[in-house]
């Protein structure tokens, strides 16, 4: 839907596939919040180094520490990040990045992962940019039900939109 939308996209693994392997047996890498928005700048520094690259706007869309990843990324590269989207992200493992995030924020979540819900209130007080908090009735964390990603898919088309393709 983001390409359909012209909006060009880059998928990026934020753990290599030998750290993906450790990952999967110990459940750590994925919450060292600092190594993956580590790797989200440098994305972000590499992207900005070329010609036909440096002048695209950049928008973030994470999932769960993903969107931690992009919210603490956003907070170290306040003029490159122009929009975030949060799915089933946990804003809550930013820490204190939250306060200095710059960019336009969407946190989208199911309605019925309670506890990510709480989560994405308690992180929407502490944003102090643009900031919006979308409850996708029906929903569960991965989103699995029918329409439930077309619906995200739809909402972060339209916040990037607005924020990131003016």
């Amino acid at each position: 839907m983001l390409n359909e939308a012209k909006l060009a996209t880059l998928l990026i693994d934020l753990l290599t596939l030998h750290e993906e392997v450790v990952d999967a047996r110990t459940a750590q890498l994925r919450f060292d919040i600092d190594l993956l928005a580590e790797r989200l700048v440098d994305a972000t520094d590499w992207l900005t180094q070329f010609p036909d690259t440096k002048l695209l706007r950049i928008g973030y869309f994470g999932a769960s520490t993903g969107a931690a990843a992009a919210l603490a990324a956003a907070a170290v590269r306040p003029d490159a990040v122009r929009a975030i989207v949060s799915r089933g992200g946990r804003p809550d493992l930013a820490g204190a990045a939250l306060t200095r995030v710059q960019a336009p924020t969407l946190l989208i979540v199911g309605e019925h992962d309670d506890q990510v819900v709480q989560l994405n209130r308690q992180a929407l007080t502490q944003l102090r940019c643009e900031k919006r908090l979308v409850i996708v009735p029906g929903a569960t964390h991965l989103f699995e039900e029918p329409g439930a990603l077309d619906e995200v898919a739809r909402l972060a088309r339209d916040w990037f939109q607005r924020h990131v393709d003016v």
